[in-house]
């Protein structure tokens, strides 16, 4: 039967099968080569794996052939018509190839001994396909695969060579740079020198009211009143002392001039509030060097004053304390401009006595929070007791008491700090718009140089701002700021002061945020990343899929005071922004209305509402809550979670169910309106409770319950 099906399939097909027919000269035949190159043994014997695997999935037959079937096959020759000669025994089945296309052509075959073609296989012609020996067609094809395969393979791994090469560069240059920065660093630490001291930076931190500006405006008034040419100079957000200005403001206290005075000036950063504070960001040494906590009198602490006094613990910042308003003491005669001891030496006994008791309070409670203080002149230990300066921003008294006391802790006890660094540290404290120069930063430059032409990096709310300086400006001594022609063109100014700068795409820079200066050698991106780190460390701490409020606040100091205040507050954060409240802030808070209508609302601290915002806000149903200090920004928050509570309350007190159980002592009225006269056994009886009598079968005990309605 097998050699029947060999006969009839040789004869259909006119094939000649390589191994069953031997070589004219009855050599051993060789064995064929597919393609036009030899692959290595190895691609060899998986092409030929491939080749078998391919056609038992043609041939669909699961089971192999049975070991009897291929014996009985070895010895069928072929038929007169091919006139093939007889294989020689050793010549057949050479291959187990061989033997597995021979194994298909016999499963091709059906009973009746008719040659069936396989679906999968496209017609054959004279044994040829598509006038392409069948062979030789799928041997050209697992070539071109294989070569497609091993480009491909060759381009990736270029590809990845590439990619780590770069990466390599990039992470090397990026090192190298960190070291000369680091390298410069150390060189500018290693040319400082005690005899040449930059001017300190103080600011003023204390409760609203506390007559914190009032203070200022006292100094600054008075010496221009007096009309001194070399007097007090009004810098950009801060107001400078020079030495001149400083040892005049200070002759009350050192009449024989005997102190020595080793800073050129001291600069105090004016800006109202605790916020400039918390915005200054320190990096390396402190911007803020000392802080005076300025505490009324008559009020002693308040809760911003704690606040200022939990934030000066945070930065680790030295700070004496101003108990202003001493003037408000009943029967105080003031000696304006005067020395706080000899002005406390002229009141009588009575106004003496009122000022030491209000003095004690004010020490208490400093104690209570755990600040060991002491009027200045009684102090045992100025590094390990915070010094009470009194003071009166309506007369002047105690100004040339607090100016030395300044002088005196950041000379002596602050050299380290104080010595000039050639290294820039420079801080933005406001983004301004002025008539004819366009958008301007103010900046605190607490060391180093700036020059006109420095291309400096700035954080952005929209990304790094990477421009050139066009003008460095101060304001002319004794002069309004408001004055165009006021301004002072420097070609460089030196640290520490607080200086215009007017450049291109300042608009959407972050108060708050570090100034760099772009050097020879440094990396521009490297820059940028650095100066963005800050923002993108306040984003990590909003969670945008959860349920939470929006918040906008007007520097990035205030923004991060704000969120550790509704972090304390178990206040949820969905998003944040920097700068005036716009059309598109509302909208980013729309979405929370069909998630937790109760988090739809909108804290801004310190920053103004466009008009369209507000008609928006109002319009889709956004609450905007706006105010310039925390606290009543987290009042006016917590009363509208209260309001909406409440509002709940009322919604669901028709479904409230309070569970009773009554006696019924008398019916009055058995039909409807049913009026019954009960008594109370468990539980409590509201309006709206759903009552229901109970009747149980006397035979059976099952229970019947009959509805009576809501009292």
């Amino acid at each position: 039967m097998a050699a029947l099906r060999h006969e009839q399939m040789l004869a259909a097909g006119n094939v000649t099968v390589a191994g069953l027919s031997g070589d004219a000269d009855g050599q051993k035949p060789k064995r064929p080569v597919y393609g036009n190159k030899r692959k290595p043994r190895k691609e060899q014997d998986k092409a030929t794996l491939a080749t078998s695997e391919e056609t038992a999935v043609e041939d669909q037959v699961p089971e192999s052939p049975k070991p009897q079937e291929a014996k009985q096959a070895e010895p069928v020759t072929a038929p007169e018509a091919v006139k093939e000669p007889e294989p020689a025994e050793d010549n057949i089945a050479d291959s187990w190839e061989e033997a597995a296309v021979a194994d298909s052509w016999e499963d091709q075959v059906d009973e009746d001994g008719n040659v069936v073609e396989s679906k999968a296989t496209a017609p054959e012609v004279n044994g040829k396909k598509d006038g392409k020996p069948v062979k030789e067609e799928e041997g050209d094809e697992e070539d071109e695969e294989d070569d497609e395969d091993e480009d491909s393979e060759d381009e990736s791994d270029e590809e990845e060579q590439k990619q780590s090469a770069t990466q390599k560069l990039i992470a090397q240059k990026k090192a190298e740079a960190a070291q000369r920065r680091e390298e410069e660093h150390q060189k500018a630490l290693a040319a400082r020198s005690a005899d040449n001291l930059r001017s300190p930076i103080c600011c003023i931190l204390g409760h609203v009211d506390t007559g914190k500006t009032k203070l200022l405006d006292k100094i600054r008034q008075t010496n221009v009143q007096e009309g001194e040419a070399g007097g007090i100079t009004q810098q950009i957000g801060a107001t400078y002392f020079p030495l001149d200005a400083i040892k005049m403001k200070t002759a009350p206290v050192n009449k024989d001039d005997s102190f020595d005075f080793k800073i050129p000036g001291l600069l105090v950063i004016d800006t109202p509030g605790h916020e400039s504070f918390t915005n200054l960001r320190s990096r390396g040494s402190s911007l803020c060097n000392i802080a005076i906590l300025v505490i009324d009198i008559m009020h002693g602490l308040e809760p911003q004053t704690l606040e200022s006094i939990r934030l000066l613990r945070d930065r680790k910042t030295p700070f004496i304390v101003a108990l202003n308003k001493i003037d408000r003491i009943y029967g105080w005669n003031p000696t304006p401009n005067g020395a706080f001891q000899e002005s406390l030496a002229k009141q009588n006994r009575a106004a003496q006595t009122e000022f030491k008791s209000r003095a004690d309070q004010a020490i208490l409670a400093l104690k209570e929070q755990g600040l060991n203080s002491y009027l200045y002149y009684e102090n045992p230990n100025f590094g390990r007791n915070v010094s009470i300066v009194p003071t009166s921003a309506h007369t002047g008294e105690g100004i040339p008491d607090m100016l030395m006391l300044l002088v005196k802790l950041t000379q002596d006890r602050m050299t380290e700090k104080l010595m000039y660094l050639s290294e820039l540290e420079c801080t933005v404290l406001e983004v301004k718009v002025i008539e004819g120069l366009g958008t301007t930063i103010d900046v605190i430059l607490s060391n180093g140089v700036l020059h006109e032409g420095d291309r400096i990096v700035l954080c952005g709310t929209n990304g790094p701002i990477i421009t050139n300086i066009r003008a460095l400006l101060t304001p002319e001594p004794l002069k309004e700021m408001r004055v165009k022609s006021a301004y002072v063109h420097h070609k460089e100014v030196r640290a520490a002061l607080g200086v215009k700068i007017t450049a291109q795409d300042l608009g959407n820079a972050i108060a708050g945020s570090r100034l760099l200066v772009v050097g020879p050698g440094d990396d521009e991106d490297d820059l940028a990343d650095e100066v963005m780190s800050d923002l993108e460390g306040l984003m990590s701490r909003v969670d945008k899929k959860a349920k939470g409020v929006c918040v906008q606040a007007s520097t990035l100091g205030s923004l991060e005071a704000l969120l550790e205040f509704l972090k304390t507050s178990n206040i949820a954060v969905t998003d944040i922004n920097i700068g005036p409240v716009h059309k598109k802030d509302v909208m980013r808070c729309a979405p929370m209305l069909e998630r937790a209508p109760e988090f739809a609302v909108m804290l801004c601290f310190d920053v103004k509402i466009d008009k369209e915002a507000e008609e928006l806000a109002a319009e889709l149903g956004v609450k905007i809550f706006s105010a310039n200090i925390i606290y009543h920004l987290f009042d006016k928050f917590t009363a509208y979670q209260k309001e909406l509570l409440e509002l709940k309350r009322k919604e669901a007190a028709g479904s409230a169910v309070f569970p009773c159980v009554l006696r019924i002592i008398q019916i009055f009225h058995s039909r409807d309106p049913i009026i019954l006269g009960v008594d109370v056994v468990e539980g409590s009886i509201r309006v709206g409770t759903p009552i229901a009598a109970v009747k149980v079968d006397e035979v059976t005990k099952e229970k019947t319950v009959y509805n009576l309605g809501k009292v």
